[in-house]
């Protein structure tokens, strides 16, 4: 009964820290930097910009309540049910929360998950990756490199050239079709 215990409380324990590393900043992150270089593709070529850096109500006035629980709080929308999941137009896919272009269409694949996956990002410099240690397992988590949103996770499983699939969340997205 008392290993039982023991158990019980040490699994509580192990719970909040998971929950606590998850909304850490992560190990080297450039959080306190002012500057991030991206790829812009109306410039063709890479640019300077400001990080963009908001209070958390200030992300909620902007965000709609599944945005910011996404982006913000590095939740995950069900499989299936968001806007991009079965997406086919051309187009390019960028951050809801600042604008960064993320993704092209020409990139994304079926990957029968039920969330939008790509093999590569626009720029690798777009997007961060971070170890994400939450619920037990190791992933590697992409954020924004721009404004710090949780987008989703990427896996080493995807199809070539790159091998790798990027599975985002709908919700961190917004679409913009090809003119």
């Amino acid at each position: 009964m008392r290993t039982r215990a023991v158990l019980a409380a040490l699994a509580v324990l192990l719970t909040g820290a998971a929950v606590v590393l998850a909304k850490s900043p992560p190990a080297g992150s450039s959080a306190g930097s002012s500057k991030v270089r991206i790829y812009s593709s109306a410039k063709k070529g890479y640019v300077t910009m400001s990080k963009v850096v908001k209070t958390e109500a200030e992300w909620k006035k902007q965000l709609t309540p599944e945005q910011y629980h996404v982006t913000r709080e590095a939740g995950t929308e069900r499989a299936f049910t968001g806007k991009y999941w079965d997406n086919h137009d051309a187009g390019t896919y960028r951050c809801v929360g600042c604008g960064t272009e993320l993704f092209s269409s020409k990139t994304k694949f079926e990957s029968g998950t039920g969330w939008p996956s790509f093999y590569q990002p626009i720029a690798k410099e777009n997007v961060s990756t971070h170890s994400d240690r939450s619920l037990f397992l190791e992933r590697n988590e992409v954020r924004c490199a721009r404004c710090e949103a949780h987008l989703g996770h990427v896996f080493d499983d995807g199809p070539k050239p790159t091998g790798l699939r990027y599975c985002m969340n709908s919700a961190a997205l917004t679409f913009e079709p090809e003119k």
